[in-house]
């Protein structure tokens, strides 16, 4: 393989992170190929555990990744920055020019050559084009967001103490994000009472929005009644059938016109690829900005482009449903293309990626969990609870670990882990 071959991912995700580790390993240390990822971000969170972030239960410092360091330990390089076109006659994308905290402009539009190319941008909720949700809404889309709404929730949390007034939380969509956020930020004002507000869970009222008949809408019928019935235990409002038309700073307005208040808004509904992905290049995208792919993971207009994760669409067989855009899908298919990019460089096909379904999990902060397990294995499609669904939905993240670092030092970090968490609260308070 020739040391020309330059390999360009875009995104720093579940998929593009696996991806870039795994081609650096391999072929980045041996000089076969240079590996470049780009992200405007400079670090890389788990994904599912946003909410986690945004509810102020977890301490990113012990979870975060940052990019320029894990690059520099895995063989690949990285650069900052956004993407906002794609030459594919000279084969080059396009970054957009950056801008530093004051305003003032850090870089200048470049462009990054490429021999292959992968798309990896992941995936944000969908506003449908709703007025002011844009305008009013805090998004748990990444770490920024999530710190962002973190920050407000503190802000809102102080007014509710010294005012003694009621804290309207409203998040809209039903879907695993809203969900597992609700859950978690029941649990952040539980644990709030023992840091010096006993009555903040007497003022926090909670409200859950979704467009559907049902939460969950992906996850068995059984899965969505229960926990439905365990959202309410804990004090939530539960809509469903309800259809979201507007949103201002008091709240969101339903489509027969009554208003749900709230003093933070969440928009967790819809799931669409970053909007830069539309047409971009000449690509064929549906509509929800996905670029669609074949087996392969090839754009049908230019075998020189992958797509995967959340931003690809991948439909496996004639009459079956496209992919969904899991942590499960990408990972798999980061794995799929790790394993045979090299060797379609030097002239071998790739060969189809086939899906392995382990099923989904939802986890109830520590409240509960459930699961539905997959097309494979024993108990195929059967239904798990409580502490082992628990441990199945947390390994999820451990093996993501183990990808990107190995199990030795993924077992430190890990211990890492709880050690930090026993020295410091348990919920962030600043």
């Amino acid at each position: 393989m020739s040391r020309a071959n330059r390999i360009v991912i875009v995104g720093g995700g579940i998929a593009g992170l696996v991806l870039a580790t795994r081609l650096g390993r391999t072929l980045g240390r041996a000089g076969a190929a240079r590996v470049t990822l780009v992200d405007r971000h400079p670090t890389h969170l788990w994904k599912p555990m946003l909410h986690t972030v945004a509810a102020g239960t977890r301490d990113v410092a012990h979870t975060q990744i940052a990019y320029l360091a894990h690059a520099c330990s895995h063989g690949f390089t990285y650069q900052a920055g956004r993407m906002s076109g794609l030459d594919r006659t000279r084969r080059e994308i396009v970054l957009e020019e950056m801008e530093g905290h004051d305003g003032k402009r850090l870089l200048s539009e470049r462009r990054v050559p490429y021999d292959a190319l992968v798309l990896a941008l992941g995936s944000q909720a969908d506003d449908a084009c709703v007025p002011g949700v844009r305008d009013v809404c805090h998004f748990i889309d990444s770490q920024p967001q999530a710190e962002a709404f973190n920050a407000a929730l503190h802000c809102e949390s102080l007014r509710s103490a010294v005012n003694d007034d009621a804290l309207r939380i409203v998040i809209a969509g039903g879907g695993t994000t809203g969900v597992a956020l609700a859950a978690e930020l029941s649990r952040t004002f539980a644990l709030a009472t023992g840091y010096g507000d006993p009555r903040i869970c007497e003022r926090l009222k909670l409200t859950l929005v979704e467009r559907g008949p049902r939460l969950l809408g992906a996850f068995p019928p059984d899965v969505s009644a229960r926990t439905h019935g365990q959202l309410e235990q804990l004090g939530f409002r539960v809509l469903t059938d309800t259809r979201v038309v507007c949103a201002d700073r008091d709240g969101f307005y339903r489509d027969d016109g009554q208003l749900i208040p709230g003093d933070l808004l969440v928009w967790a509904a819809g799931v669409k690829a970053p909007d830069c992905l539309r047409g971009i290049g000449g690509l064929t995208t549906n509509e929800a900005n996905q670029v669609v792919v074949r087996a392969t993971l090839q754009t049908a207009q230019d075998e020189r482009i992958f797509a995967l994760g959340d931003c690809a669409s991948l439909t496996p067989g004639q009459g079956e449903r496209a992919l969904p855009p899991t942590a499960q899908v990408a990972t798999q298919q980061a794995a799929h293309l790790g394993r045979h990019l090299g060797a379609w460089l030097e002239g071998r096909a790739i060969p189809p990626f086939a899906y392995r379904d382990p099923g989904a999990s939802l986890s109830l902060s520590g409240y509960n969990a459930s699961g539905a397990l997959g097309r494979f294995g024993f108990f195929k499609g059967g239904i798990v609870r409580g502490r082992f669904a628990q441990w199945s939905h947390a390994m999820l993240y451990r093996r993501h670990q183990h990808a990107l670092h190995g199990f030795a030092r993924a077992t430190v970090l890990l211990s890492a882990e709880k050690l930090g968490g026993l020295r410091g609260p348990r919920i962030r308070l600043a």
